[in-house]
């Protein structure tokens, strides 16, 4: 009977599975599916926590470019323990690791690239772990590798009240950041946002800019815009001479308007960056493995510390991922799939 049962645990287990796109929960399944096989360079982890995200959302509904095609199984980030390695992998089973997966992370069990598996240090608990692969490391790759934030400077950012705000506004701290202001959708995220460390919040009502610009009466030195080109304009506005802005995303999943024209941007010293996470661990995956490690590093040492809200079990996802899609979501979450 053991046999029979080990074999079983090989040959399936339950995942998440999205049937078809759907702007609502309808076509969410748990159940089991063939366990994933890892090859060359790859492992396979047993998952204990994984993280939720707005990109789950975006593949639920069908977003070009989230998932490849359905069935999908959704999820980016996961802690837990190797339990197969393949040939070409610098790990062994055993080993607590979080990853960044392409999908696939809510599940039991997930294959990840080696490249971008890195061991958890043995303080840091894996419910935490699971929020480094890409929400702290996102944090990390935004200000330091393309925002390029100096101690001092200031930093206004969007949508600061979820999971990677909270993050954004800490890792700032320890960089040393100046006046750190956010900005949120609803007045009933303002208390999440203060409790993250944002030095002020504004709701993005009709008069958000100008209330920016008497916090910040000098123009801000970095823009954080993940609400795609919808606050783009105002964004260029409040941007000082010499500044940045970063756009990372496009939650309506709509089509983006054009960015300022080369004269605006030469009239002000601004610069314009774009980021993708995903798209920078396939072309890049050594920077994005770097971020995770200096995450998971900064969770050890305490100086960052994220609020989790631990979701029991992969039938509890849908509910979450229904507040994320109405912006009602508060911070990280992370479902336990199968905890240490």
């Amino acid at each position: 009977m053991a046999l029979i049962e080990h074999q079983i645990w090989r040959h399936f287990m339950q995942a998440l599975r999205l049937i078809s796109p759907a702007l609502d929960a309808s076509q969410v399944r748990v159940g089991d599916v063939p366990v994933p096989i890892a090859g060359e360079g790859e492992v396979l982890i047993e998952v204990a926590f994984a993280g939720l995200n707005f990109s789950d959302v975006m593949a639920r509904r069908g977003d070009p470019g989230y998932a490849a095609s359905y069935p999908f199984i959704p999820g980016l980030e996961i802690a837990g323990i190797v339990r197969e390695v393949a040939d070409g992998a610098q790990l062994a089973p055993g080993d607590r690791v979080a990853a960044f997966v392409p999908g696939g992370g809510l599940a039991e069990l997930a294959v990840a690239s080696a490249a971008l598996t890195v061991r958890v240090p043995p303080e840091v608990p894996l419910d935490l772990a699971a929020t480094a692969p890409l929400m702290l490391s996102t944090a990390i790759l935004l200000l330091e590798d393309v925002g390029r934030i100096r101690p001092g400077e200031s930093l206004l950012m969007h949508s600061a009240g979820g999971g990677l705000g909270s993050s954004v506004s800490q890792v700032a701290a320890f960089l040393h950041a100046g006046v750190k202001v956010g900005t949120v959708g609803r007045e009933d995220k303002i208390a999440a946002a203060r409790n993250a460390g944002w030095d002020h919040v504004v709701v993005r009502d009709g008069n958000w800019p100008l209330k920016v610009q008497q916090l910040l009466p000098d123009g801000v030195e970095l823009v954080l815009d993940p609400t795609g080109t919808d606050n783009l304009d105002h964004d260029a506005r409040l941007v000082a001479a010499g500044g940045r802005m970063v756009l990372f995303g496009n939650p309506g999943g709509g089509d983006l308007s054009p960015l300022p024209g080369l004269r605006t941007l030469m009239a002000g010293n601004i610069g314009i960056l774009g980021f993708s996470i995903r798209r920078l661990s396939a072309d890049k995956p050594t920077r994005v493995a770097a971020a995770l490690a200096r995450a998971l590093d900064l969770l050890a040492s305490g100086a960052i510390r994220p609020e989790v809200t631990v979701i029991d079990g992969l039938v509890n996802v849908a509910a979450v991922h229904n507040l994320l899609a109405s912006g009602r979501g508060v911070g990280k979450y992370v479902a336990a799939v199968t905890p240490e």
